[in-house]
Parts: structure tokens; sequence; C-alpha cells
């Protein structure tokens, strides 16, 4: 548990520090007006250990504090329903569905807290390395103290663009050892320079992927800098309200033809949710490792152990290690409890999948043994096999509700024992009116069985050469050039499908349209983390329709508002427009 303060600056680094440490734990800190850094950096391990810390904090800054929770749930992919009591919440979950948050929220005081937490560790460490005069007394290469100090400078751009991304007014913080108060806020275009800067000024000093070999899991690259550069210039227009298409695309053709370092697109599907931390994958830009009896944040129940129905882990799947799962997140409904899809367009994720009915993806999750899966969803019956007397008997999954034979469906309803096909007289469905029949489970990152060596060592895949074919594909789209947009979303879909499959886009480019761009996104990236900023990029997140979710009546909530924790702490703060 992440203790949910707004670090400040007249906190010594010291202080700081015992609090990251110590989490939750009272504490009766002495705070000192300054730290010599010659003072605790006095050998190479010393060093890495301070260059490595904004790290493991970036790792959990993923889902911490609700950051992934409400990027999915705010979207037209995720839904968290009540299910008969469970996660209501106080309407929690259903003020994200509905974009009526208020300052009040968790989320709001916590990820600008999650942010601001990396972004001061990067700062810290980055000053901490300014100040080292003499690297080779401490066994450093003045080429390695560069290199940590770019990543240092990328890692806190990092924390700095998600910030825009969620608050769109925000402070800089550059100096965490001499300043006493918070900054007050810049303009989104003050913030998307420094951001630019930053990365731009990184770049040339940072390793390529190559240069760091298997020891490269979770290091910065100079691809994983430019990378940033392309989400930051893909949604400028947004930002700042200047179009950078014209960057965004040459910065993702140099990415593609290994200007950054080499990096190719995998032949499965899976392999980017599924390398471990003793080799790179291929496509894999940027990610962090994880381990089962270390860290494994995209395993916690703020994120995919929690993207599983009720008991599905240990019956069906076979993991035992984490107990039974919860299912906090669900895919958005596409059809009626009668099972007829609805008529908007957006959201509705498994039917978008659906359209193209060779998809590889589509088959039910299952686990083939010698750390292999197959498919993508969990649906329908969870059959598993147990020991009743000494024999193998087969059953199936049931609900936490009645223990009800789980039939899982892509429809939110009270189904409870309806068997399938049945049509029940109940045919309310909204946030508030849901079983655990209800909704359709994503299983990007596997669950293999306990016994496995390989259960929980997926790496987070944070940064994908796929992202970079669909950026550059998108820029293409929206120049017109629609057959080399096509060309590109070919060369990563086409693993998703049989050879020869006809659900290929036709050369010319003619099946795309804004829709379609914005669904295939969203097949790719399901449940990556990023799906209210691409909606809001395609100019839908407020003025569109989904499951039990209308139109907002203006775009404020295109950002949040600052928490009531946060504009308690800087009185220099003013809050977003429109809370």
């Amino acid at each position: 548990m992440k203790r949910k303060i707004y670090l400040k600056y007249l906190y010594s680094t010291a202080a700081l520090l015992m609090l990251l440490s110590f989490g939750c734990t009272k504490l009766d800190e002495h705070v000192y007006d300054k730290v010599d850094v010659n003072n605790f950096l006095t050998r190479r391990d010393d060093v890495i250990r301070d260059f490595l810390r904004p790290f493991e904090h970036g790792y959990w800054s993923i889902q911490g504090n609700d950051t992934f929770c409400v990027q999915e749930d705010a979207s037209d992919e995720f839904v968290t329903l009540n299910r008969q009591g469970d996660w209501l919440n106080g309407g929690y979950y259903q003020r994200m569905h509905y974009h009526t948050w208020t300052l009040n929220d968790s989320f709001t005081s916590g990820a600008w807290t999650a942010f601001y937490q990396g972004i001061v560790l990067a700062t810290n460490s980055l000053q901490d390395m300014d100040a080292i005069q003499d690297p080779a007394k401490l066994g450093v290469t003045p080429a390695e103290l560069a290199d940590f100090k770019a990543e240092l400078r990328t890692i806190r751009a990092w924390f700095h663009l998600r910030a825009l991304d969620f608050y769109r007014n925000i402070e800089i913080i550059t100096d965490v050892k001499t300043a006493t108060q918070g900054n007050k806020q810049v303009s989104p275009q003050e913030a998307f320079n420094f951001i630019e800067s930053e990365l731009k000024a990184a770049i040339p000093n940072l390793p390529t992927r190559q240069s760091l070999g298997a020891a490269g899991i979770g290091r910065w690259t100079q691809a994983g800098a430019a990378s940033l550069l392309v989400r930051l210039y893909l949604n400028s227009k947004v930002y700042t309200g200047v179009d950078k298409i014209t960057e965004c695309a040459t910065i993702c053709q140099d990415l593609i033809n290994g200007k950054y370092g080499a990096y190719t697109l995998d032949s499965r599907w899976d392999a980017p949710f599924d390398y471990t931390n003793t080799s790179l994958a291929s496509e894999t830009i940027y990610g962090f490792p994880g381990t089962l009896a270390r860290t494994h944040w995209q395993y916690d129940g703020g994120m995919y152990f929690w993207g599983v129905t009720y008991d599905a882990a240990p019956l069906y799947m076979g993991f035992t290690d984490f107990g039974s799962a919860n299912p906090k997140y669900a895919l958005s409904p596409g059809r009626d409890v009668d099972s007829v899809e609805y008529n908007f367009q957006l959201g509705k994720p498994f039917v978008k999948f659906q359209k193209y009915p060779d998809d590889v993806r589509l088959k039910l999750y299952k686990n083939l043994g010698n750390s292999t899966r197959e498919g993508m969803f969990l649906y329908g019956y969870l059959p598993y096999q147990h020991l009743v007397n000494g024999k193998t008997v087969t059953d199936t999954v049931h609900g936490n509700k009645g223990s009800y034979p789980l039939f899982i469906r892509d429809g939110v309803g009270m189904f409870l024992n309806a068997k399938p096909g049945t049509k029940i007289a109940d045919k309310l469905s909204n946030m508030n009116h849901g079983d655990h029949n209800s909704g359709i489970f994503m299983v990007k990152y596997p669950l293999y069985p306990t016994p496995d060596p390989n259960r929980i060592t997926s790496a987070y895949a944070e940064i994908r050469l796929s992202e970079i074919y669909y950026s550059l594909a998108e820029c293409k789209y929206r120049t017109g050039d629609k057959a080399g947009a096509a060309v590109l979303l070919n060369a990563v879909r086409r693993r998703n499908y049989p050879a020869g499959s006809p659900s290929l886009y036709k050369a010319d480019g003619s099946q795309l349209t804004d829709q379609e761009m914005l669904d295939e996104w969203g097949r790719e990236f399901l449940g990556e983390n990023r799906r209210r900023t691409d909606l809001i990029r395609w100019g839908v997140f407020t003025t569109g329709t989904w499951w039990d979710k209308s139109p907002d009546p203006d775009k404020h909530t295109e950002i949040f508002p600052i928490g009531k924790d946060i504009m308690g702490v800087n009185p220099q703060l003013v809050q977003n427009p429109g809370y």
C-alpha cells in the first residue's frame, strides 16, 4: 500500500526516501535542510541503487492509486459494475463510467500523487548524479554516468507526460534539493515543450537495446525515449491545439527503420505479453521486469488479476498462488440480455473482435502446458477437473452469490441460473444491475498453473513496436494515405489470423474509416492503459455513446480535476476548468 501524500520539497531527501520505504507506517521524521550526496554515495552500488530508485515506483504507478482503473473504466472498453453488491463501493466506479467524478474521488488525488512521487524520485536521483564530481572514485565511468542521467531524464519525462495527459495544467519539477514550496502550474504548451526538450536532450546519451543485451529489460533506451516523443506528437493537438502529425510520422518511420535500435514485430500475438527477465522480446521497446517472488504489478489487484472472474484462476487455470481472483474488470458489453447487439458505434469490444471471426485471439483462454496458452478471453462455461472420493470429476466454475454455475456472456444483467439461450424476464442492464455471469473477461498476460516455473514472470510491455506501426498508420490515414495505413496495420494484424485470411485490410485501405481506425486501436491495445487517451484524440470521449453511457454535457471531463488532497497542499495550484 502506498501512503497517499503529495511529496513536497520541504521534505528532505532522507525523509522522502523513508516515507516511500515505510509506506503506511507513521513516522516522526527529522527534517534536514540539506543532504550532501558525498555522504551517501560512496561506492558503485550506491550510485546504481540511487539511479534505479524511480524505476520500481514507475512500475507500481502503471496501476497504483487507480491510474489504470480510470483510464479503462472511463472509456468504452472496461466496466467495473455492481455484481449483486460486489464492487458497488459507494458508486466510485459508476462515477468513473458516467464521467461524474468529483474532487473527493480518491483517484483524482491518487494519480497526481503517483506521477509526482515518480517525478520527485527521478529528480532527486538526477540531482545526485549531477553532483558527482569524480565518477571514477565511485567505480562509474563517465559514459555510464551520462547514461544514468539520460535515463532519469527520460523516466521523469514519462511521468510528466502522463500527468499532462491526465490533468493538462501541471507543475514542472526540476529541483527537489533546494526548493521549499510547490510550483505554479505551467500552460499545456510549456509542459509539452519541456517534455519534448528533455527527451531530445536525453536520446544521444541513452543506450540502444543491442548495447545492453539481456540486461536491458527495464532500462530506458534511445528507442524508448523516441517512442515517448511519438506519444507526445500524436496527441499534440489535444494537448496544445498544435498539430504535430508530420513530426510524429518522422519519428515513427525512424523507429521502424532502426535509427534508434533494431526491433522486429513478433510473429505471435501473445509474445509481447509473455516474455521473461532472461531474454529480450523483439517487439517490446520498453518493459518493466516482473517476477512471482518480487514485483509483478500488472498482476496486482489493481490490474489484470482482478480482470478474471471469481475462482477462475485457481480452478480453471490452476493458478493458486494468489488465491481467488475478484472480477473488478470486464469488457463493456456489446449485447443486451437477449443477446441482441447494441446499435451504438463505440464500445462493444468483443463484438469488434468478432467482426473478424477467424481471429485466433477469440479462442477461449486455455493453458496448454509448458508455459504456453491460447486465446485471450474467458466466456461461456469454465470447466475444470477435481477429485471427489478418489475419482476425477468435471465441474464448472461457480459464482459466489448463490453458487450458480457461471456461463459468462457478452451482456450485463441478472442471468443467475439461466441456461445458455434462455431469455430472462428481467431486461434491465446497467452499471447497478449485473451478476457474475455478466461481461466477458480479458486474459492478455498469462496465468499459468502454479507448478509452471514461468508463472507470473511476464514483464509488463509499456511500449511495443506495434504502437509505432499504429501511430504511423494513423498519421498516414489523417493525411489521406489509406493504402499506406493499411500496409502498416496489416503488418501487425497478420499474426492474428490464419495465412491467407480475408480479414486483412484491402491493399487500397478502402475499408478504413474513423470508426474502423478507432476500433482497430481497441483490438490491438485492448486493456493496455490507453483507451481514454485514444477516445479523446479521436474526439468521441465526451460526445460518444456506449453501453449505459450518454454523451457528456461538455468537454471539461477530458481532463480530470486536481483532487481535494492535492489542492490543500499547494495553495498555488489552480483547479482545472469545469470543477
